[in-house]
Formats: C-alpha cells, sequence, structure tokens
C-alpha cells in the first residue's frame, strides 16, 4: 500500500507541473508526497485501549466479564495464529509491521467467537491492563450496610429512648 500511495502521490506531482521549469516542479512533490504519507499513518491507525470495563479495539467493543484468559505472543506464535492454527470465527485486527500480539480468549459460551487476536507494539502491557480490568469487574462490588447512629456524637441533654 505505501508503495503505491508514493507511486500515486509521484504520478500526481508530475501531472500537476508537467513540462514546468524552475523550482516549482519540485513543489507538488514536497506537498503531495508527505500528505500521501500522512494519510496512509492515518488510515493504518487503530486505537486499543481497556476503558472502564471493556477492551476496545477501534470500533469493536468486548466486555472483560467475557474474558478468560489473556496470551502475549511473539511474532512466530502470531504467525501460526495467523496461518496454519487460525480458528474460523476468531476476531482479527493484525497490522502486519507490528510483530507482537495479544490472544484474548473468551469465555461466554454464547458467543462462537473463540477469541480476539489483536497485533500491539507493547503486547505485554496490554495484556496486563486486560488482566487487571477484568480482575477489578470480576470482584464483588461492596454493597453499604445500614446506616448505624454514632452513639458517641448523642447529645445526653436530648430525650432518647433508655433501653
Amino acid at each position: 500500500m505505501w508503495l503505491f500511495a508514493l507511486a500515486g502521490a509521484g504520478l500526481a506531482a508530475a501531472e500537476v507541473f508537467l513540462g514546468a521549469a524552475g523550482m516549482a516542479t519540485w513543489v507538488p512533490y514536497a506537498v503531495l508526497t508527505p500528505l500521501a504519507l500522512g494519510g496512509l499513518a492515518w488510515l493504518g491507525r487503530i486505537q486499543v485501549a481497556v476503558v472502564d470495563d471493556e477492551l476496545r479495539v477501534d470500533d469493536a467493543r468486548l466486555p472483560v466479564r467475557h474474558i478468560d484468559s489473556v496470551t502475549v505472543l511473539g511474532a512466530a506464535a502470531k504467525r501460526d495464529l495467523l496461518g496454519p492454527h487460525a480458528q474460523q470465527y476468531a476476531f482479527v485486527i493484525q497490522r502486519p509491521w507490528i510483530s507482537g500480539a495479544v490472544q484474548v480468549h473468551l469465555a461466554d459460551p454464547a458467543d462462537p467467537t473463540p477469541y480476539w487476536l489483536v497485533s500491539s507494539r507493547r503486547p505485554a502491557d496490554l495484556a496486563e491492563a486486560v488482566r487487571a480490568a477484568r480482575d477489578l469487574a470480576s470482584q464483588p462490588a461492596v454493597q453499604p450496610g445500614p446506616a448505624q447512629p454514632d452513639l458517641a456524637r448523642v447529645d445526653p441533654g436530648q430525650d432518647h429512648p433508655a433501653g
């Protein structure tokens, strides 16, 4: 894709000042080449984050309560899961220029997706964030008990039932 973008920018720049003389010939190259590269970099960005109680990968959302375990993958393991060991219904967000990845195993029996495979520049940090969010979500919520009167603050001059 990068090679085609550079070739397209070069071709468009050549068309703009075709046959022009002087320094103005290089202006389209100086403008269109960085625009093409910046546009591809922007299009290739995928935001991966653990926010609140869900894993967010671009516009996909996975509640952490449905996560069973998380595995950090190196380049070889990622290649295996994308090739010979791939499962049909796996959710895959793969960027070939990033070697690391995280495999998120799902625990939802109603979901046919066995795992999410997400490439990440810092897979260990992502895995730790997912584990921490999952552990936090699995803790029971603390329920406040009924309000207890603070007997130390009762004014002895007030009428109160004797018991």
